[in-house]
């Protein structure tokens, strides 16, 4: 595998980094918080020192970088961005071991939303904001490598032809920079409209700022310790829930609901996902006493791998809202999960076995429905690749859980909701963790599927093939 070609796109990753820790020092010396910021300052010279150096040294050889070093590049950027997220927490006043910073920076980035931390009310406000954007950061990286990486018809294991995309020419290296800024652009204008939707809502600004930038990435983490303490009336949980909505379908329904409405009727997978929301809203609803509105927020938590909850449930019932973290959103959007559409192309292909059984010489529509585009062969082995590779996943992380302080219920729990990115809730009955308290085995292993859950363990075994194979 070429590394020379994989720097120069590492090198770039680095320069988000760099804004984002200028705006921190903006902040603390505006509003006068500089305990800390030194730390900023660190991450700032060392992200754009580092970023050039690699920038200048892989540029010329840009173009060279092949689709199993697209792969490798996205588990770099994953574990080398996190050493500068982890800066701030590391040099803080508040004894952040090394490795629970680490922890702390990829459970940000991959938008998982574990924490070490114990006091969020009472961290230094710029740390509160940096912890909220490394979640932004990690979620509009993503949304570029599902778009231009796991886009490419070599690997398509995220089976993104089946869905909208707004980008027809994908060639990483050429179209990166159109690409990025588009998705940017549009990135921004979502979490502008959820800033905005939840500041009208009674929100105080800097609780309007953190937690929509945690929105609009599925993530889990909050600018207080519990969502309680900020979503306080009616129309506060409205607007939470309308939020909720936004990161689980298409990443470009809203662009085209504003600029490109003669698109919408690509969004067939939109449909399914409104109708799982509609359809499990209505049940859990006639099942409990809960009003509406909490039964929505819970449910699109879910579906939408954030887990953020105001309410708590019966425990009987966790396991209904643990399907639908598993589900997770759409193909093209910022959640995990093992995806609907996938779940999908299963079950059609058991129904057509099945009536094959009965009539062979029938003749069946294998169409996606709402679409014209068919399931082959390749699709359905894929689906159930994952399908398995994910069961293989949570059972080794459920092992090495058990081998810490929970028993076999919780580690079972907790690894399913770190292999989909959301973070722990009462709605799955598993709240209260403290994560620093745990091993270091089982905090490395956090951290190691965290990142698998986000770019799936089948990438890994197409990594290894490439590095082991001789052909």
């Amino acid at each position: 595998m070429k590394i020379q070609p994989s720097l120069y796109y590492l090198g770039m990753s680095c320069f988000p980094i760099s804004i984002l820790s200028l705006i921190n020092i903006f902040y603390s010396y505006y509003f006068e918080y500089l305990l800390d910021v030194n730390s900023y300052v660190v991450v700032l010279v060392l992200s754009l020192t580092i970023g050039i150096t690699f920038f200048v040294f892989g540029k010329s050889k840009k173009d060279e970088i092949g689709i199993y070093e697209q792969i490798f590049l996205v588990f770099l950027i994953y574990i080398f961005c996190s050493f500068f997220i982890l800066i701030p927490f590391y040099m803080s006043s508040y004894n952040i071991s090394f490795i629970d910073s680490y922890f702390e920076s990829i459970s940000g980035l991959t938008g998982t939303g574990f924490s070490t931390l114990a006091d969020i009310k009472n961290l230094d406000p710029p740390l509160i904001i940096w912890r909220s954007s490394s979640q932004w950061l990690g979620s509009f990286l993503f949304l570029i490598f599902l778009v231009l990486i796991f886009s490419n018809k070599q690997i398509n294991f995220k089976m993104t032809e089946y869905v909208y995309n707004f980008e027809k020419k994908i060639n990483f290296s050429k179209n990166l920079l159109n690409v990025s800024y588009r998705i940017f652009f549009i990135y921004l204008f979502l979490t502008l409209i959820i800033f905005i939707l939840l500041s009208f809502s009674g929100l105080r600004i800097f609780n309007s700022l953190n937690l929509s930038m945690t929105l609009i990435s599925s993530g889990g983490f909050l600018p207080t310790n519990s969502l309680n303490d900020i979503i306080t009336t009616n129309l506060q949980l409205f607007v939470l829930t309308i939020s909720f909505l936004i990161p689980i379908f298409n990443f470009y329904i809203m662009y085209n609901i504003f600029f490109n409405r003669n698109d919408l009727k690509y969004h067939g997978e939109d449909l399914y996902l409104l109708f799982i929301f509609l359809s499990f809203s209505l049940i859990f609803y006639l099942l409990n006493n809960f009003d509406l509105l909490s039964v929505f927020t819970n449910v699109l938590s879910s579906i939408g791998n954030s887990g953020l909850s105001t309410t708590s449930i019966p425990n009987n019932f966790n396991l209904f809202f643990l399907i639908l973290v598993i589900c997770g959103g759409s193909v093209l959007s910022s959640t995990s999960g093992i995806k609907f559409i996938r779940i999908y192309i299963l079950v059609k292909a058991f129904i057509l076995e099945i009536y094959r059984l009965v009539k062979p010489n029938i003749i069946l529509d294998n169409r996606i429905m709402f679409t014209d585009k068919k399931i082959n062969k390749d699709n359905i082995r894929i689906a159930f690749l994952i399908f398995i590779l994910f069961f293989l996943s949570l059972l080794i992380l459920s092992s090495i859980l058990l081998i810490d302080i929970f028993d076999f219920e919780s580690s079972f729990k907790l690894s399913v909701l770190t292999i989909t990115n959301t973070t722990t809730s009462s709605i799955y009955g598993l709240e209260g963790i403290n994560f620093s308290s745990l091993l270091n085995l089982s905090k490395i292993s956090l951290i190691i599927f965290m990142i698998i859950a986000k770019i799936e363990l089948l990438a890994v075994f197409l990594i290894i093939r490439k590095v082991f194979a001789r052909n």
